[in-house]
């Protein structure tokens, strides 16, 4: 588990330091990454608190892609449990209410989801875990689940 969280800080770490303002193509003034944290709920077989850091970047004029890497927090069966968390969001388009497709993955779970946002700020999302590990002395996490989630950009800027 500690191998994750440390790749997951490695991740987080070289899209905010390396690309945290290269822009997508070269094109000055173009689109570059946006990142911050991240806090949200979501329900799978129990409650969970999700906490994680984000960065968000445009491979073309009007869809986006976000990498998160964070920690899944629950209490269940008398105690406190973290679950480190990956996820890969697609935005489809980016007009009004932006539509999305995402996948998540754990080391208990791999889970596809899809969902609408507000502008990125705020995803709301449904899907399915899939379960590929069992925590020993801990019930399945997999299943229906609903999330939201709410995003704090940090360095968003208009030009």
């Amino acid at each position: 588990m500690k191998k994750i969280v440390v790749f997951c800080c490695g991740l987080l770490s070289y899209v905010a330091s390396v690309k945290g303002q290269e822009s997508v193509g070269g094109k000055p003034g173009g689109n570059s990454w946006i990142w911050g944290p991240s806090i949200g709920y979501q329900y799978q077989h129990g409650n969970f608190l999700k906490l994680s850091g984000w960065g968000l970047f445009a491979p073309n004029e009007y869809q986006y892609i976000k990498i998160d890497g964070g920690a899944n927090f629950t209490w269940m069966m008398d105690r406190t449990t973290i679950v480190p968390e990956l996820g890969l969001t697609y935005y489809l388009s980016d007009k009004g209410v932006w539509p999305f497709v995402k996948g998540e993955i754990t080391p208990y779970t791999v889970t596809p989801k899809v969902g609408i946002s507000l502008a990125s700020l705020v995803d709301i999302g449904v899907g399915y875990g899939v379960n590929i590990n069992q925590k020993s002395d801990f019930k399945k996490i997999d299943g229906f689940t609903f999330s939201v989630g709410l995003n704090f950009p940090l360095n968003f800027h208009l030009y």
